[in-house]
Formats: C-alpha cells, sequence, structure tokens
C-alpha cells in the first residue's frame, strides 16, 4: 500500500541502512522541544496512575495521542519529534506514560505489558471532555503499539471519541520478535535492551514479590525475562502463553477503528514476515504499510518536518477524515 501524496521513503545519509536507522534516536538526542505542557495522572482501576504530559492545541483539531514503546517515555526521541510534529500542524498533543514508566513510576506498582490495554482505555476515559472535544488520534511505538492495537479490539474502545489510530513497527506476532532479538546479529540490542528492561524491574522491586524479582536480575535473555517476570507478574503461565495470548491475529477483526499499522522491511527487530503472515483483509479497517527502509521507529529521511512515518500517518489521516465526512455527507 502506497500513502498518497507521499514520496517513498529514502533515508538520510549516513543513515542508510536499518540499524543506523535504528540507534539514531539513541546517537543523537536532537529531537526537538515539543513546547510547555500540563502534568495530568489518569487514573487507573486498580490504584496505580499514568502520567502524561498534555499539550494544548487548536479546538478543531483532533487530539494526538502519543504512545511510547519498550523501556521508553514521554521523552523518547522519537516521542518527542513526533510531539513536536503534530503540534506544528495545531493539534493537542498528549504524551502518555505507560504503567511502570519512569514518569508513572511514582504511582506504579506493576509493570506495562503488550496485552494491557486496558490501561490505555482507562487513562483517555479519564481525559477531560473538553480536551477530547474534537476527537482523538492514538499512536503507538513499537511494543506501545502492540498494547493500543490490544485496547482498540476492546469493546471499551467504541465508548472513545477514537477517529482513528496508527501503529509504528510494533510486533503483530510477539514470539518472533522475542527469537529475532535472541538472534546473533542482533547480540548488542539484546545486551542493551534486556539491560534496560533489568533496570525497569529494579525501579519497581519494592511491589514486586521476591522470586519475581529475583528470575528478573537472572534472566540471560529476553525470554527468560519474559518468562520469569512479565508473564506471571501480568497474570500468564509463561512466556509462550503471554506471547500466544498477546498476539494480535484473534483480535484485529474486532478492532473498529481505521488503524494504519505501519513497519519498515529493514527493521532489525521486527521481522516485516510478520506483517506479511497476517490476513489484513479480515478487517477493511486496517491498513498495513511495509515501507521499503527506516529501521525501528527511524524513518530519518531528508525533510527534517518530522519523521517519514509522521508524514505517512498524517497523510493516511487526511484521507480517512475526508472518507469520514464524504460517507457522513452521503
Amino acid at each position: 500500500m502506497n500513502v498518497p501524496n507521499l514520496p517513498p521513503f529514502r533515508a538520510r545519509p549516513p543513515w542508510l541502512t536499518g540499524d543506523l536507522q535504528t540507534v539514531r534516536n539513541a546517537l543523537c538526542r536532537d529531537a526537538p522541544d515539543p513546547g510547555p505542557y500540563a502534568r495530568l495522572w489518569l487514573e487507573l482501576p486498580d490504584g496505580d496512575a499514568l502520567a502524561a504530559a498534555l499539550h494544548e492545541g487548536s479546538a478543531d483539531r483532533l487530539l494526538v495521542v502519543l504512545i511510547h514503546g519498550l523501556c521508553g517515555c514521554e521523552d523518547s526521541q522519537y516521542v518527542r519529534r513526533s510531539a513536536a510534529f503534530w503540534r506544528a500542524r495545531g493539534h493537542g498533543v498528549l504524551r502518555l506514560n505507560l504503567r511502570g514508566s519512569s514518569p508513572s513510576r511514582p504511582r506504579s506498582r506493576r509493570q506495562y505489558h503488550a496485552g494491557a490495554g486496558d490501561d490505555i482505555l482507562h487513562a483517555l476515559s479519564q481525559l477531560n471532555a473538553q480536551v477530547v472535544r474534537s476527537g482523538i488520534v492514538a499512536i503507538g511505538f513499537s511494543l506501545g503499539g502492540t498494547q493500543l492495537l490490544n485496547a482498540l479490539a476492546r469493546p471499551e474502545a467504541r465508548d472513545l471519541p477514537l477517529r482513528a489510530a496508527a501503529t509504528v513497527c510494533s510486533p503483530v506476532l510477539l514470539a518472533p520478535v522475542a527469537r529475532r532479538m535472541m538472534a546473533w546479529r542482533n547480540a548488542l540490542y539484546h545486551v542493551w535492551l534486556l539491560a534496560l528492561m533489568k533496570r525497569e524491574a529494579e525501579a519497581l522491586a519494592p511491589h514486586i514479590p521476591p522470586g519475581l524479582l529475583a528470575a528478573a536480575r537472572a534472566a540471560r535473555t529476553v525470554y527468560a525475562f519474559d518468562d520469569g517476570y512479565v508473564a506471571p507478574m501480568a497474570g500468564f503461565a509463561s512466556a509462550d502463553d503471554y506471547y500466544e495470548r498477546c498476539g494480535l491475529p484473534p483480535r484485529l477483526p474486532a478492532i473498529a477503528t481505521p488503524t494504519l499499522c505501519l513497519t519498515a522491511e529493514d527493521d532489525p527487530w521486527v521481522p516485516a514476515e510478520t506483517y506479511r503472515a497476517i490476513a489484513w483483509n479480515s478487517n477493511p479497517r486496517l491498513c498495513p504499510l511495509i515501507a521499503p527502509g527506516g529501521g525501528h521507529v527511524g524513518f530519518h529521511d531528508a525533510s527534517r518536518d518530522g519523521t517519514w512515518a509522521d508524514r505517512a500517518i498524517s497523510a493516511w489521516l487526511q484521507d480517512v477524515l475526508a472518507e469520514s465526512k464524504s460517507a457522513i455527507a452521503a
């Protein structure tokens, strides 16, 4: 699928490979400042709360909700860059921090996971009616997008003013992504990411059963970390049970929100084959897009106006909103 009125992705030198596109966000801390914001605490039913940064926008524009990925937060470079992109177009922006991420940690006793879509729905339901008066478009990056898709598949999502959604490089099948991360070619990524995951678990140590904390500390692979810590903390029997029950194929047909699912052919973490394995035509509201490059949540091209992914979502959103207006007029 091609996005109308948008040239194909072309990497900006020197970030010419999927790996270089991926690591740029860690190497270059040059995302624009998205500007002033109000701190919100969005309550969850079990007493935890999610921290969010709310930037005001024009009354007639959709509120753009940005959801970070694994070991990220509102200050991740891709979130800040996207926030500045949408604010420049007049949109209000909510940078939402998942449960257990660093901004949400003071009011978290548990960690986020791929299937915790109810956290997102509860958080969005807490927003003031004035903030969402023109509707919401939710955008999830990496694992945050997987959690968003799980949220959109829940019946409660239909009670929210969600006009559209998008995901960027989000796992749709969890087990193949875990295997890819543990592959020899990703050894450096694996060591780095596992260290970040352990750091997040350690930060919640006062709330974690000792046996699970010990398993997190002892894990030598992301699979072992998921098997000994993430899965039992979330109520799953094992990592395999977690991967199976939080994978997207059984849930995609239930999504009623128009959703763009964008990934890159050269993403070193999320195999493009997992996107080609999905029966997307089972739900016409879903729009898959595999770009020829971009790495994992990279998409750095010659334009400094956000990333190519930001502009692809914007172009697609304009088409979706135009079709919606046409349907209403008819």
